[in-house]
């Protein structure tokens, strides 16, 4: 789930006690085309996308245009409907010359109004939270208030330890061959107050393992601001084997910082949902002549071999865009084409030659004026790719360039079948949110305290088989690649936990099933020695559900001619 800082928010929020009702005052878009989202095998919220006065957010939850709308956590977000974390919108819009990012999101606050009559109110409510406190010594440096205030972090690695760990060729099975180096995390706060520290340790790289999602709240009673910085390692799943120095983020905190993070439970400001529509009012009429249609070539476009890195392709930058200049480094051409086709999973591509998944090129291109690629901000000069707008000028990109040939037909893959066998599950309360999320709201129910290898812990709330089937890719995409189908015949939405080891344990513990260890996925369906378990066991032994393989007939990509040197540029 996306976050977003709140400490903007509720200065606001604490105005006003309801909010959705606008005034004429209110910076508004100039015309929205709101409708509900395609059917996606990737359910999760895209933007928001802004350039040359466009504005996109696509597959947004109505708990993600709230959160978006007004800078709040998720989850401070109650209240609302069943459906608020489930039915997925696209917003389209064009602002006023010379928006910003912030009045952006009061134009999203007057769109939700009008168009959903969304009605808010901010209140306070004990929630279960880590308390950031002051240890005797606080070791902290107080700021002189010159530079720049926040915080930044960097992934420090051995290189040296890293190559000699890393396997020259992963065995059978992908599992990898060897221990896993743990990167260290250094994280860097200038002239920073504790208020605003506590406030983004959630969104720390790796933080969210430790703290299981719960919030962070400053109680040091440490005043201004301070210079400090903390290293620590991400959460390693217990039965993956590891090198290097393990720092969990809690003896971090405590040893190198002077302070303690301890559970709490604590009152907080929250954001209430009161009512909101399922159905957007309607759009203009002939509101989509208002947006010209994307285009579907690059202005200009550079491919060429990418230098050999020496390390697998571990060590090239990260893909970028900047002023609508695209540049993806070291890509093979086997992604290009996923990508720009949506394809989810190896076995969607056929007739693929081997160099296909080898060769890596370097791409640079510029994308035309007016596609929504990001919001750029003085603290983020870079923003995630826009891939939905992208898709087409990539495909067009490699048909011409590779001399790309290709068909879709439908053939037998195998893929699995949600069936009940002895269902264990709770009736839900079908006024209650549907949803999963990761971890759950008390550590007394948390079964990895007692097995560590469970690394993963999903609870789901008003959740009907038929949702289940869908969000299992996307709750385990290590085991599932394909859709899953619903023939459990059970009805109604249910509430239920279960934990299950991630892929990576499951293929360090050498997991063997009756079919040879494999499933659709090309992952071990059952358990390890070391008491991992598969998502395939666990489904059975804690719900009462199986997972069974079958073929069904699915939509491939099939080559049938590629070059494998791009035309000159």
């Amino acid at each position: 789930m996306m976050r977003v800082c709140a400490g903007l928010c509720f200065v606001a929020l604490l105005s006003g006690a309801a909010f959705g009702q606008s005034t004429e005052a209110t910076p508004r878009f100039e015309v929205a085309d709101v409708h509900s989202s395609p059917l996606t095998a990737q359910p999760f919220v895209r933007g928001p996308f802004y350039s040359s006065g466009r504005y996109e957010l696509r597959f947004a939850t109505m708990l993600d245009l709230v959160r978006t709308a007004y800078g709040v956590d998720p989850e401070k977000v109650l209240g609302g409907p069943s459906w608020l974390e489930m039915d997925r919108f696209d917003v389209f819009a064009k602002t006023p010359a010379g928006s910003t990012a912030e009045l952006r999101k009061l134009m999203l606050q007057a769109l939700l109004a009008d168009r959903f009559k969304l009605v808010v109110h901010n209140d306070s409510k004990p929630m279960a939270a880590y308390a950031l406190t002051a240890g005797k010594r606080p070791q902290l440096k107080e700021a002189d208030g010159s530079g720049e205030t926040g915080c930044k972090f960097t992934v420090q690695n051995g290189e040296e330890a890293r190559k000699q760990n890393a396997p020259t060729s992963p065995p059978s099975g992908g599992a990898p061959a060897g221990p896993i180096e743990l990167p260290l995390i250094l994280y860097t706060c200038h002239n920073t107050t504790m208020a605003a520290f506590a406030e983004g340790m959630l969104s720390m790289p790796g933080a969210g393992q430790y703290f299981n999602n719960r919030l962070v709240v400053d109680q040091t009673e440490l005043k201004g601001a301070w210079d400090f910085s903390l290293k620590f390692t991400p959460k390693i799943p217990a039965g993956i084997p590891t090198t290097g120095e393990n720092i969990p983020i809690f003896d971090a905190v405590d040893k190198q910082l002077g302070l303690k993070l301890e559970p709490s439970t604590v009152p907080m400001p929250v954001f209430v949902v009161d009512s909101v529509n399922q159905k957007p009012t309607d759009n203009l009429p002939d509101v989509t002549k208002s947006f010209p249609p994307l285009p579907t070539e690059f202005d200009v476009a550079e491919i060429k071999p990418a230098a050999p890195s020496g390390d697998g392709g571990r060590g090239r930058a990260q893909p970028e865009i900047k002023n609508g200049r695209v540049y993806v480094p070291g890509i093979t051409l086997k992604n290009l084409i996923m990508i720009a086709w949506d394809l989810n999973g190896d076995e969607r591509l056929a007739g693929a030659p081997k160099w296909l998944d080898t060769d890596r090129f370097d791409v640079i291109a510029k994308a035309p004026d007016g596609v929504a690629i990001g919001d750029l901000t003085p603290q983020r000069s870079s923003v995630p790719l826009n891939l939905d707008a992208l898709r087409p000028m990539i495909r067009a990109l490699v048909l011409d360039r590779f001399k790309l040939v290709v068909h879709t037909e439908d053939r037998p893959l195998p893929a699995y079948t949600l069936t009940a066998a002895k269902p264990k599950l709770k009736k839900a309360d079908p006024t209650s949110r549907t949803k999963w999320q990761e971890g759950v709201a008390t550590d007394s129910k948390d079964t990895r305290n007692a097995n560590p290898t469970l690394g993963r812990l999903v609870t789901c709330q008003n959740v009907t088989m038929a949702q289940f089937a869908k969000m299992l890719p996307g709750i385990a995409p290590g085991y599932l690649r394909t859709e899953v189908a619903d023939a459990t015949g059970l009805e109604g939405g249910w509430d239920f936990t279960f934990s299950f080891s991630p892929v990576g344990v499951l293929q360090m513990g050498g997991g063997q099933s009756g079919d040879g260890g494999a499933g659709a996925g090309g992952v071990p369906e059952a358990s390890t020695p070391n008491g991992a378990l598969s998502l395939f066991d666990a489904l059975t032994k804690e719900l009462g559900l199986k997972l069974e393989m079958q073929k069904r007939p699915l939509p491939v990509l099939v080559i049938d001619h590629v070059e494998q040197k791009p035309t000159d540029n």
